[in-house]
């Protein structure tokens, strides 16, 4: 009779060993996969860069243009054309531009290529005219 709980005693010892052996395997793994997926994050960058000029329509306007959340200007455009240069910093971009004074804002997507684009404003909607 002892010799069949001796018998479960050791095969329940063998089942946690490789329950264990399981565990510590996957979390190696995870911890790999975790390291692997930063470097890739910080080793990302981009060429492409945006031109985006206010041509018609600013003058006296008080603007805040925004690339996804990041501010990349906040001014009251004197002359016309008003022209900034922005990098690529992210995956996909979405170019916001904000009338301070009413507080509208025009959103516009920018290619993953980057590119030029023109803008003009009239009868207080802001338009995009050409790539």
């Amino acid at each position: 009779m002892s010799h069949r709980l001796n018998t479960n005693k050791q095969f329940m010892i063998g089942n946690g060993i490789l329950a264990f052996a399981v565990i510590f395997v996957v979390v190696i793994f995870v911890y790999m996969s975790m390291r692997l997926q930063q470097k890739q994050k910080t080793q990302r960058r981009f060429i492409e860069t945006y031109s985006i000029t206010l041509e018609k329509g600013f003058a006296g306007d008080s603007l805040s243009l925004f690339v996804n959340d990041s501010l990349i200007d906040c001014r009251t455009v004197h002359t016309e054309p008003y022209t900034v240069e922005i990098g690529r910093f992210a995956e996909y971009n979405a170019l916001m531009i904000v009338d301070n004074r009413t507080e509208l804002v025009s959103t516009f997507d920018l290619s993953e290529k980057g590119g030029a684009y023109r803008f003009v404003k009239e009868e207080g909607e802001i338009r995009l005219t050409s790539k």
